[in-house]
């Protein structure tokens, strides 16, 4: 008896909900609907102001163009979703990109052994940030930013500050900038790369007891550890993962670009957290998901590509991806205050 009087004191509750308040309901159970609007009406925006926009050579390039962000974004998003942050994303990822690229072209070894020890190095790298932020108690802003620094002196110095080209790389380095026809769609072998990587955290995230502790982890640290949950084995296995994600988009990104470049992705940082936070991720951490931040992506990419092929100016570009930002976090604490 006491069910159904619940039960209807809820629908009670419910049809009394303003139009307003039921969106704002409907965001924060799914937050990823916000993203696929803007998303939407983007497209559909570039593509009545240039026809151009929507036609299939200029959606490969924006697929291929966003496939980096989209990848350092995966590992961005489970580090946020734990109410931190990582501002090494780029660095890291340049490091990984410079030793696989200098081991094969410079030192001769094997092409697949070059990956993996880029993507073990980029590994390590993860694991230094989190053992800092769980083991030494540094809040992770801090450590990442000085991390940042170390890890980009540390690829400058191995690599010299010069770049290497394709033409001195394995086959299998340049693997991902392979591409190949989906329809009249051209895409490369990187993009499918980031996509399966999508499908294999995001079920991590949502079907396994690890992804369920980070939402608890971000959402109330205390009352994850009060539950049985190992808070900081939790954070430094994020922070952990989020490494090899970055290793993996250095081998996309060398693909993507053609070569090894210390300069290739000076944007990673910003870009990443753009994505992660245009997706419906909350910075305060345990509410977002994947597929938020992989629209967010999309949307940072359709944004430039769009207003490039308007002709606007590089500035007012910048312009709206930062007034873009501000609404999505906006939006975010506004979605925060619902009531349950």
């Amino acid at each position: 008896m006491s069910s159904s009087t619940s039960s209807a004191a809820a629908e009670f509750a419910r049809r009394r909900q303003s139009p307003v308040q039921r969106v704002q309901h409907l965001l924060h159970g799914y937050p990823w609907l916000s993203p696929l609007f803007l998303l939407v009406l983007t497209f559909v925006i570039f593509s009545v102001i240039n026809p151009r926009f929507a036609a299939p050579n200029a959606q490969s390039l924006l697929l291929q163009q966003v496939a980096v962000v989209a990848c350092l974004a995966i590992g961005q998003t489970l580090v946020i979703l734990t109410a931190g942050i990582d501002l090494s994303v780029g660095a890291v990822t340049i490091l990984a990109m410079m030793i696989m690229a200098t081991l094969a072209a410079e030192s001769g070894v094997p092409g697949f052994l070059a990956i993996l020890i880029g993507i073990a190095l980029a590994v390590g790298a993860g694991f230094l940030n989190g053992f800092l932020v769980t083991r030494v108690g540094l809040p992770p802003f801090i450590v990442t930013l000085g991390t940042l620094s170390i890890f980009t002196a540390i690829a400058l110095l191995y690599s010299g500050g010069s770049s290497i080209q394709n033409n001195r790389l394995p086959d299998i380095i340049n693997l991902t900038g392979e591409t190949f026809k989906v329809g009249p769609f051209n895409i490369t072998v990187g993009v499918i790369m980031v996509l399966v990587l999508y499908a294999v955290v995001g079920f991590a995230l949502s079907q396994t007891a690890w992804g369920r502790h980070i939402y608890a982890v971000g959402d109330e640290p205390e009352a994850a550890r009060l539950s049985g949950i190992a808070s900081k084995r939790v954070l430094l296995s994020v922070y952990t993962v989020a490494g090899l994600i970055y290793g993996i988009a250095a081998w996309v990104q060398i693909g993507r670009a053609g070569a090894a470049t210390p300069n290739g992705i000076p944007d990673a940082n910003l870009d990443s957290i753009t994505a992660v936070v245009i997706g419906g991720t909350s910075l305060f951490g345990g509410r977002g998901g994947l597929i938020g931040s992989l629209l967010g992506a999309i949307i940072v990419g359709a944004f430039t590509l769009g207003l490039s092929l308007a002709g606007v100016d590089q500035q007012w570009r910048l312009f709206a991806i930062g007034v873009l930002v501000i609404v999505a976090v906006s939006v975010d604490q506004w979605i925060r205050k619902v009531k349950a």
